[in-house]
Formats: structure tokens, sequence, C-alpha cells
């Protein structure tokens, strides 16, 4: 599998702006500037890298979560990941996922056990070189 995006920058680099486009056409020409990832100028749309990256994250993180409770025999309803990226001294320091699930005959204990090996055996996961953290709980 190889997957598509292309980037497009225009001008320098606190003023220029740019646009994404991702081969599925999930978003095509998704602006981004300075403004996008450090102002968080919430007025205007658009993304940033790190947004895109903690989404990954969380997406992947999701989806393994998912085939990780299958394998277990447990049969997940709705699995709520949030990721909180966090961005210090011209890097990513750190990524605190939280995730609640609904996840029927599966007590606190085992669903956190099932957590941590989706975050460990997470694709997304093994790219990152920082620290990911990941807060289990069923709802």
């Amino acid at each position: 599998m190889k997957r598509k995006v292309n980037a497009v920058w225009n001008g320098d680099g606190a003023d220029g702006k740019g646009f994404l486009t991702v081969q599925s056409g999930a978003f095509n020409q998704m602006p981004y500037s300075f403004k996008t990832r450090f102002e968080n100028d919430n007025g205007k749309l658009g993304t940033n890298p790190e947004e895109l990256i903690a989404s990954a994250l969380a997406g992947c993180f999701s989806m393994k979560m998912a085939f990780v409770l299958n394998e277990a025999d447990f049969n997940p309803t709705e699995l709520n990941t949030d990721a909180v990226l966090t961005f210090e001294d011209g890097s990513i320091k750190s990524i605190a996922l939280s995730l609640k699930g609904k996840v029927p005959n599966i007590d606190d204990k085992k669903f956190s056990e099932l957590a941590e090996d989706a975050k460990i055996n997470c694709p997304v996961s093994g790219v990152l070189n920082c620290d990911i953290t990941v807060d289990a709980s069923l709802s």
C-alpha cells in the first residue's frame, strides 16, 4: 500500500500559506499556514501538520484497538479516542491518548491491558519518536 499526499507552500515561513491534498479525496487543497499552526487561529478554516499527526494516531489507534479487542473475543460497539499533542521547543514531545470505550463483557483491567497492546502495536505509533500515553476507560 502506498498513499500520496501533496503539499504546496507559497511565500515565506511566517506570512506564507499552503494547501494539502490527499489521494483519497477526503480533503483537497486544505489550507494551512503559520496562523493555523502556531496561533490557533480558530476563525480560519485550515489545519497544521501536528493536528494531522494527532489525527492519524487517534484514528490508527482506534482501529488497532478494535482488532485487538476482536482477537481477544470482545466486540466493541464504540471506541472514542481523543489525542492531545504537545509541541515544545520546535519538536513534538508527546501525544496523550484518551480512550472511552463501549465494550460488552470486559472489565477495566483487561480493557486497559488491551489498550496498551494497541498503542504499542499501532503502525502510526511505531513511526513517532515521542512519548505516547493512553488513558483507557469504559463508558
